[in-house]
């Protein structure tokens, strides 16, 4: 077992090489997440995300997820594609289709993986074999708690991490590791009174002050959720069809987030201009193209339906809406004649 202080520094130099603006190392104490987590899930908040607790205490134990793991690297990468002036633009327009921003470009998932594992082959080259693996959002992770943990930034009121000068677009990855490396120091809460992210939630899926109901969540529906989205939530969706970035565009620190440079997330196919007309008309092999490399693409082709239908049923009432919502009135999935029937009605 290597304890250096000096494999540190390289890390994190290695690692801002590899286009991360941020690399912090913690030890895997995650205690006080493990207690929140256990009393979110007994809530039920989770919804249908079953795999929040199929994997026990994994998630908030590392070393029983990686035998062997005592640290763990975190890293952060920016992807804001817009300014916010110009997402807030996007996101009034009642005739457009709103996708969270993250989803506009190639799948994060790849992307930090690929950078991870070259960061862990620096790794090696310089000690040789050790002990570790890598995450992306793809394995029972508690990846805020540790991000926080290892002073990459705050959980907000929003639960999602802050940091004071870059705000919180950005992805988060880990490599779990054996190696005793010197860790981090965690910052201070500095969210204060602002309630910005609670107040704005369409669904107020913000239910106290960091802690999320899932259930009510936009992102959640939309994304996670597979069946018939709830009639009451329906109307407050708007025209986002995929994720909601409401919360991070008006929390104050983001003023401070930079433009990201990673050409890999910046929006292709027009997806960040998209109209929910023309949208709506995608076949499945459209939808399959349009999507290829991209996180947009797990949901499938009729969970996208059904959220660009409930968007149509919000946006103003016309000739042109009512035609592209008749067009799916007898499609053969069930879930979207629901709610395409819907929509039509609330068209009149």
């Amino acid at each position: 077992m290597i304890a250096t202080g000096g494999l540190a520094t390289r890390v994190k130099a290695w690692g801002r090489e590899l286009g991360f603006q941020q690399v912090g190392i913690t030890d895997t104490d995650l205690g006080a997440a493990e207690a929140r987590l256990r009393d979110w899930l007994a809530e039920g908040r989770h919804g249908t995300m079953d795999y929040m607790a199929r994997h026990g205490l994994k998630r908030s134990r590392p070393a029983d997820l990686v035998p062997g793991t005592i640290r763990v690297i975190s890293v952060r990468m920016d992807y804001l594609p817009e300014s916010q002036r110009v997402m807030q633009a996007r996101l009034e327009d009642p005739q457009g289709a709103f996708i969270s921003r993250y989803a506009l470009g190639r799948d994060y998932h790849k992307v930090l993986r690929q950078r991870l594992q070259r960061l862990a082959e620096h790794i090696l080259a310089e000690i040789g074999p050790f002990g570790h693996r890598v995450f992306v959002d793809s394995a029972p992770v508690l990846e805020k708690p540790l991000a926080a943990k290892a002073g990459l930034g705050w959980i907000g009121k929003h639960t999602n991490l802050i940091h004071p000068k870059a705000g919180s677009w950005f992805f988060l990855g880990e490599i779990y590791t054996d190696l005793a490396l010197p860790v981090d120091t965690p910052m201070a809460d500095h969210c204060g009174r602002c309630r910005a992210c609670i107040e704005v939630c369409p669904t107020r899926a913000i239910v106290a002050p960091y802690v999320l109901d899932a259930r009510l969540c936009i992102s959640y529906l939309t994304i996670e959720h597979a069946g018939s989205i709830p009639e009451e939530l329906r109307a407050l969706i708007g025209n986002r069809i995929y994720g909601c970035d409401d919360c991070q565009l008006v929390c104050p620190w983001n003023r401070f987030a930079r433009l990201g440079t990673e050409p890999d997330f910046q929006a292709r196919h027009g997806l960040d201009t998209v109209s929910l007309i023309e949208v709506f008309a995608w076949d499945e092999a459209t939808f399959l193209d349009r999507t290829q490399g991209s996180a947009i693409r797990r949901i499938g082709h009729i969970r996208w339906l059904r959220n660009i239908a409930v968007a149509l049923g919000n946006a103003p009432a016309s000739p042109e809406v009512k035609q592209a919502l008749s067009r799916r009135a007898d499609h053969p999935d069930a879930l979207i004649r629901e709610h395409v029937g819907w929509a039509l009605r609330r068209i009149g």
